[in-house]
C-alpha cells in the first residue's frame, strides 16, 4: 500500500510507469486495452467489477485501504494498478481530426478533452508543452475510460507538436473570439486533416504558438456568455470536424 500512495506523485509515476485508475468505466477499459497489472477491490463487490481476465491479479482490500489509494471524497470501491498507455506523437496524429491541447492545464478540462475527442472520432489527443499529467487521477477521470481508448500523446513541446502535425499532412486551427472563419460556416476548410489547436484555460495560446496557426476559427456566440470552457469549445470543433469529414 505504501508504494502504491506513492504513485499520488507525478515524479514516482514517471519513473515506475504505473499509475492507479478508479472506478468501474476505467478499470473496465483499462482491463479491455490490457494495460492492468492488478484489481485492488473491496470484498463482497462484484457488482463493481468488471470480469477479471486470467494474468491479472484480484486483491481484496478494506476500506481504508481504498482510500488511501484514492482522491476522490467517495472511493469507487474499485482500483487498478496500470501501466502507461500514452504513445509517440506519430501514432497519435492519425485519422481525419486531432486534438492538440498546449499547456493546458486543468485535469478535469484535459480529461473531458480526452473524452470528447473519443465521442467525436478522433485519431488521437497531444498533450503538449507545459500541459497537466495524463496520468493525474482527475485526468484519468475525466476522460471516463477514453484514455484507455484513444492514443494519447504526453511530455511533447507545444511547437514541435505543430510543426510534427505539418508534416503529417494536417492544417492547424486554433480558435479565436475574433477569427476569421466561422465555426457554422467552415465545412470547406474541416473537409481537410485537421489538428485543432486548444491553448490554456486562463492565457490562450502563446502570440508565437498562435501565428503557426492556419487559420483562427470563432465559434458564435449568441448569448451574453463571455467565453465557452475549454472542453465544450473542443467538443463543438471537434465534432464540427466530424459532421464536415463524415458528410464530405
Amino acid at each position: 500500500m505504501k508504494q502504491l500512495r506513492r504513485l499520488s506523485r507525478r515524479s514516482e509515476r514517471s519513473e515506475r510507469r504505473l499509475f492507479l485508475a478508479e472506478g468501474r468505466n476505467a478499470v473496465e477499459a483499462a482491463l479491455e486495452a490490457g494495460v492492468v497489472v492488478e484489481v485492488f477491490a473491496k470484498p463482497h463487490t462484484h457488482y463493481l467489477l468488471p470480469d477479471i481476465p486470467d494474468g491479472v491479479r484480484l486483491t481484496f482490500v478494506d476500506e481504508r485501504a481504498l482510500k488511501a489509494l484514492s482522491d476522490a471524497v467517495t472511493p469507487a470501491g474499485v482500483v487498478a494498478l496500470c501501466r502507461f498507455v500514452d504513445v509517440p506523437l506519430e501514432q497519435a496524429l492519425v485519422g481525419g481530426y486531432v486534438a492538440l491541447c498546449a499547456h493546458v492545464s486543468d485535469p478535469g478540462n484535459a480529461g473531458t478533452v480526452i473524452r470528447c475527442a473519443d465521442a467525436a472520432g478522433a485519431g488521437g489527443v497531444v498533450l503538449a508543452g507545459h500541459s497537466v499529467d495524463l496520468y493525474n487521477a482527475k485526468t484519468i477521470r475525466a476522460s471516463a475510460g477514453s484514455a484507455f481508448h484513444l492514443p494519447v500523446t504526453t511530455e511533447v513541446g507545444a511547437e514541435e507538436a505543430v510543426l510534427a502535425a505539418r508534416s503529417a499532412g494536417y492544417q492547424v486551427l486554433s480558435t479565436e473570439a475574433d477569427g476569421d472563419v466561422d465555426l457554422f460556416d467552415a465545412d470547406e476548410v474541416l473537409a481537410r486533416p485537421t489538428v485543432w489547436l486548444l491553448g490554456n484555460e486562463a492565457h490562450g495560446l502563446p502570440p508565437e504558438l498562435a501565428a503557426l496557426a492556419d487559420h483562427r476559427v470563432r465559434i458564435p456566440i449568441h448569448g451574453r456568455a463571455e467565453s465557452l470552457n475549454l472542453s465544450t469549445a473542443a467538443a463543438l470543433c471537434l465534432y464540427a470536424s466530424a459532421r464536415a469529414q463524415r458528410h464530405a
